[in-house]
């Protein structure tokens, strides 16, 4: 019996370790005292984006800036095309439920239409040192929530992009974000809803936590509990210094923020590492 307690107690241990070592094989859960900023909708917060959030020229002006990673929302039309926009609708329509036609004309504050993920991603495929925070936007069915996985998959698998070195995943849909690490687990994947420790996250395969500001707040341990058990943090949507300042202090790993540039100079102020 103590044989058995010996060798089941080293199995546990083995699994853990092939856990973690899978998790940070593409370097995104950082030692204490590094950070990685993720500009929320690319740097669209500039003129040379135009001021258009979810654009492809917010893209690029994140990989030139040279952030850790530009986040963007997908939703998919009732012809299962993907575009890059964050509410679920526009001109008074909801995107599952009217085809790319009634959109295709429709353009954002820079003046590009609204970027169909090729768009997006054919920009995306040109910097490889910046991660794709691809985030999937929740949906009214599970059919469609589905439809939405699957085809992220496929376009990124078609764009040479399904790589957990170049993309990452979040999502306030649990059903989307379970789904992903089931079927992608040597992905970082980070639930956005805040209602969940790390400890239960980690139990349904998560492996990533991406809260508000609030719920760090409220749970400051949270951010060591999750660094303990191998999983990453990020933290939205951070623009005051003061929130950048506490953030640092909780020990987050990623911010995420739509103005990067003072993130740059709060945390170099603070004396942390920026990862790029």
């Amino acid at each position: 019996m103590k044989i058995l307690k010996v060798v089941l107690a080293l199995m546990l241990c083995g699994a853990v370790a092939l856990f973690v070592l899978r998790k940070t094989e593409s370097d995104v859960v950082l030692e204490k005292g590094k950070m990685g900023i993720v500009a929320h909708r690319g740097f669209w917060n500039c003129e040379a984006a135009g001021y258009a959030r979810n654009s492809v020229a917010a893209l690029r002006c994140a990989q030139e800036n040279g952030f850790w990673g530009s986040e963007f929302d997908v939703n998919i039309t009732a012809d299962s095309v993907l575009l890059v926009f964050h509410d679920d609708n526009v001109a008074g329509k909801k995107f599952s439920e009217h085809p790319y036609s009634e959109f295709k004309e429709i353009t954002i504050e820079n003046g590009e239409t609204i970027p169909t993920i090729d768009q997006y991603l054919e920009q995306g495929a040109k910097c490889p040192e910046t991660m794709l925070v691809y985030e999937l936007k929740p949906q009214s069915s599970v059919e469609i929530e589905e439809a939405l996985v699957n085809l992220s998959i496929e376009k990124l698998k078609e764009y040479e992009l399904l790589d957990p070195k170049r993309v990452m995943f979040i999502s306030f849909s649990y059903y989307m974000t379970c789904k992903v690490a089931e079927l992608l687990p040597d992905f970082t994947v980070q639930y956005l809803s805040g209602s969940k420790e790390p400890k239960d996250l980690l139990a349904d395969g998560v492996n990533g936590l991406d809260y508000a500001h609030s719920f760090y707040v409220n749970h400051p341990e949270w951010a060591e509990q999750a660094r303990e058990l191998g999983m990453t943090t990020n933290i939205w949507t951070v623009n005051t210094e003061d929130y950048m300042i506490q953030s640092i202090d909780f020990g987050i790993m990623y911010i995420t923020t739509d103005c990067p540039l003072e993130a740059r100079r709060v945390i170099e102020e603070k004396g942390v590492k920026e990862v790029r």
